[in-house]
């Protein structure tokens, strides 16, 4: 079903009801270029109906069903482990239930069962969400299945059960719709010589692609660079060629990032040959000896788009485009690595590269002097971390000052404390017209109607009565608004105009811009404006117009100027606090976002939040974690939009924005606010400003290859802190239609490779047992119904002895926040010479402190610890014992720092001192 319906007064198609991704209107095929049209991504399964005893057994299974899990070639075995769980234990109170492995681990079609053994090997696994009744039965099953597989290099693996020895055997995907997992085994050739040829992994390579051997920047990986050639244009019409690379060898998965339209991507997959239903930004696919090769098309270099497509044969094809009158150049890049993220970052790396070997050195310099004279990337934290609130769902596009003052004036009713303000589409002066793509800017200041003391007033009012408020922005269009510039306005006036014409479909036709040569003129004169107003940072949207120029003649002259006149005007004028938005065009993504020379910049990462499509909401956040496989080596930091608090699925999406790495912007209408969400997600500074605990690394899914539509939980993981040290963070998702469950295991968390660990689950408090990778018990059972979502953490413990006895520590972070671990800006733990173990942390934000020590129960906390904070000691009545976990303590910081009546020091974080003996 397809909702035809408008979102706040613009409507790039509609969004599709049940798969909740937008739907754009397609044109004739004789009308079509490289701008695909929209096609409905896979739907999700329908939970399936279940026999009465189904109802009552639950199987949970190591490694996964419906899952690929592959095994390293030095493993002996694969140990499975099962968990029967049963609401009703009458069923197996009379009886031994019994699980069977049913796998073809002796050949393809050589099917055989294995008897798992019941074990209390497991019995330490921490449970979360599970019911702790009494009326709940469980059992653990194990076993092994020894060896490599004798005649294949995947093996197929399902479950079977039944209540009692007299019962039938139940399958387990007839009750819950689940597949088969697979064991994916490394080959005995696993690790052959890097300078294999490509037709090792491809078969059928064009004749006229140049293949060429790579150094990689990543170890063990094998990176080849190809390029073919490209017909040139003919104005006013663009150069295309197609070059085969040929069919994938060996494939049993692949994933693509494909451009779901103009401005966006998305995320494809499929299994045994390529199937792409748009152009491919980045192709990868995974074989059966457990190698992963990706593949990446550069653009933005010499006005050449390059991307890719699939035939029916499963044939990978370059597809090239030229915008310049001679002959052009399509760049791919390809490697081959044990691991998925290997070979991402060698072609990324590369790219990098090569788009720094063709930039403009006249652009280049400018955005150095720049950087030394007005920019420094540490002065961008604050905008980076600040909460910030937008106006556009919430306030409508009907805006006026008034109702931002109303807004703020809400926000400060209820105390929340936004550190950022963007004031989004319809405070411009433009002409009149039937529809936003009718209507075009004529002036910099604001319209009469809305804002009819101007931008000054706006902003000297905003700054006076909000002080929290460090930053303000507007919104705007790359070229000025979406219907262009208005020819009879003031800025045609002052600037030189042409008329440019859009690909037909949507927003297509014919309109006035700002000629390439007076661009940056504009873009400098427009933001110096804005920040005589007290306007310090922009949004910049509908970047994809420039994609979306019909003509070659104007894409080669306007796309590049107008990406480096707005980077240099951010960077001169607005201290680089600026958003891009609608700007997943290959070109852009290379030429604007790639290139390290300059501080991050915040760039939308998917299509819009639909507070009002329920379907759209799991499809957002599986976009956005896929989508930063490739943004997470971009220059930038991944917006992934922003979202409602009080909104049925406030909480799925404010964790998803915690564990992504990038800003978290809200848009509540007023009045509607979870303030209790809104204290997970940030916290307050000694200075009163509120922000988000933002983790150093970008949140991204953990495994490539599992489809929308497959019976698993999206695991998006993300990290903080130094290496081997820090805490590695793991959002967990379900985006399906049924309850999921599955173990996650402590070698699934990022960077916990040496060491011992404890893992916390943030709904419900609780802590695993310490656990070291291996271990039986290092893993986490998870149970998530439709809309559920947890965030586990993996706290690295130290080992020290106090009075003689071992004890194992660690800092935590502040608890009862989602990513509590970020707010530790710098920690210390040691034994000092007098015996004492000391804990040093510093916080960049307010809340209660979590230290974990392996025997506070058997301590009496109130003689055996001692808290100081800036030197002086903290009420006793701040420090306690977590009610969820008896090994935590608890040191509330906010309540101390506001008692104490200490001021600010320079670098506004507190440091907190804990002593225990």
């Amino acid at each position: 079903m397809v909702l035809k319906r408008k979102q706040k007064g613009i409507s790039f198609g509609y969004c599709d009801t049940i798969t909740g991704a937008r739907v754009y209107p397609p044109k004739p095929a004789s009308e079509m270029t490289d701008i695909l049209p929209e096609q409905q991504p896979p739907e999700r399964r329908s939970a399936p109906n279940t026999a009465s005893d189904d109802v009552h057994v639950r199987l949970t299974c190591s490694p996964p069903l419906g899952q690929v899990t592959h095994i390293a070639k030095e493993l002996a075995n694969v140990k499975f482990a099962v968990l029967l769980e049963t609401a009703s234990p009458s069923l197996v109170s009379y009886d031994e239930p019994e699980v069977c492995l049913w796998h073809n681990h002796r050949g393809h079609s050589d099917w055989s069962q294995l008897l798992l053994k019941p074990t209390k090997a497991y019995d330490d696994v921490m449970l979360v969400s599970r019911s702790s009744g009494r009326s709940v039965a469980r059992m653990w099953f194990e076993a092994e299945l020894p060896g490599m597989s004798k005649s294949a290099s995947i093996v197929s693996f399902t479950l079977k059960f039944r209540t009692g020895t007299k019962k039938d055997w139940q399958w387990v995907k007839e009750s819950t719709g689940v597949q088969d997992g697979e064991l994916h085994y490394q080959g005995q050739d696993y690790e052959r010589k890097l300078s294999v040829g490509l037709d090792e992994f491809f078969a059928g390579l064009s004749s006229d692609v140049k293949v060429t051997p790579e150094k990689a920047e990543t170890d063990d990986t094998i990176l080849y660079s190809l390029k073919s050639p490209i017909s040139p244009a003919k104005d006013p019409d663009s150069g295309y060629s197609h070059h085969q690379i040929g069919k994938a060898t060996h494939m049993t998965r692949w994933f693509s990032l494909v451009r779901l339209w103009s401005p966006w991507l998305a995320p494809r997959q499929g299994k045994k040959q390529f199937s792409l239903d748009k152009d491919g930004v980045l192709v990868s696919f995974v074989r059966t000896d457990g190698r992963h090769v990706v593949c990446l098309g550069i653009s933005g270099v010499q006005d050449v788009v390059t991307t890719f497509l699939s035939d029916d044969q499963g044939n990978l094809i370059i597809k090239g485009r030229n915008d310049r009158l001679e002959t052009g150049t399509s760049r791919v890049l390809i490697a081959v690595a044990n691991s998925f993220e290997a070979a991402n970052a060698a072609v990324m790396y590369h790219a990098r590269n090569v788009v720094a070997e063709n930039g403009v050195a006249a652009v280049d310099n400018e955005i150095k002097s720049l950087l030394d004279d007005k920019v420094k990337p540490e002065w961008l934290e604050e905008w980076y971390d600040g909460f910030t609130y937008c106006t556009w769902n919430g306030l409508g596009q009907d805006l006026t000052a008034e109702k931002v003052y109303a807004a703020l004036d809400d926000l400060k009713s209820a105390n929340i404390n936004i550190t950022n303000l963007i004031i989004d589409d319809n405070w411009q002066s433009l002409s009149s017209g039937s529809s936003q793509f009718q209507r075009a800017w004529t002036d910099f200041e604001a319209n009469k109607d809305g804002f009819p003391s101007g931008l000054k007033d706006l902003t000297t009012k905003i700054r006076k009565d909000h002080p929290n408020i460090n930053h303000l922005a507007v919104w705007h269009a790359i070229l000025g608004y979406w219907g262009g510039v208005s020819p009879d306005g003031e800025l045609a006036k002052r600037y030189k105009t042409i008329q440019v014409e859009k690909e037909p479909g949507v927003a297509g036709g014919k309109f006035t811009v700002v000629a390439a040569e007076d661009a940056q003129r504009m873009y400098s004169d427009f933001y110096a404006f804005l920040a005589s107003v007290g306007v310090d940072s922009a949004k910049t949207d509908a970047q994809f117009f420039l994609d979306l120029l019909q003509h070659a003649p104007d894409r080669r002259t306007l796309i590049t100027e107008y990406q480096d006149a707005w980077t240099i005007a951010h960077l001169r004028h607005l201290g680089s606090r600026a958003i891009s938005c609608m700007s997943q065009s290959p070109q852009m993504l290379f030429h604007s976002q790639l290139p390290t020379n300059k501080p991050k910049l915040l760039v939308r990462n998917s299509d819009d939040f639909f507070p009002d499509i329920d379907a759209s909401h799991p499809w957002h956040i599986f976009c956005n974690a896929h989508n930063s496989l490739l943004t997470q080596h971009l220059n930038v930091l991944p917006d992934w939009d922003m979202f409602q608090t009080s909104h049925p699925w406030a909480g799925f999406h404010a964790a998803a924005r915690c564990v992504s790495g990038g800003p978290i912007y809200f848009t509540d209408y007023p009045g509607k606010h979870d303030i209790k969400l809104i204290r997970q997600m940030t916290a307050q500074t000694v200075t009163g400003k509120t922000v988000i605990l933002r983790p150093h690394t970008i949140g991204k899914s953990t495994d490539p290859y599992n489809a929308y539509d497959s019976q698993a939980i999206l695991k998006i993981g993300t990290y903080v802190g130094a290496a081997k040290t820090g805490t590695s963070i793991m959002g967990l998702f379900n985006v399906t239609r049924q309850p999921l469950n599955e173990f996650v295991h402590l070698g699934s968390f990022a960077g916990t490779e040496e060491g011992e660990y404890v893992v916390g689950a943030f709904t419900t408090g609780d802590f695993s047992k310490p656990a070291k990778r291996g271990q039986a018990h290092a893993m986490t059972g998870i149970d998530l119904p439709v809309q559920g979502w947890e965030i586990l953490t993996a706290y690295p413990l130290q080992g020290f002895k106090v009075a003689s006895k071992p004890v194992s520590a660690s800092i935590l972070g502040l608890m009862g926040k989602m990513t509590g671990s970020a707010a530790v800006s710098g920690k210390d733990v040691y034994v000092e010479t007098n015996g004492r173990l000391r804990f040093w942390v510093q916080l960049k934000a307010l809340g209660v402190l979590g230290l974990y020590v392996s025997d506070l129960e058997a301590r009496n906390w109130k003689q055996d610890f001692m808290v100081l904070m800036h030197g002086q000691p903290i009420p006793v009545e701040t420090v306690s014992v977590s009610e969820t976990c008896s090994k935590v303590l608890q040191i509330d910081v906010e309540t101390a720092w506001h008692e104490s009546g200490q001021k600010p020091g320079w670098s506004n974080e507190v440091s907190v001192e804990v002593f225990m003996s």
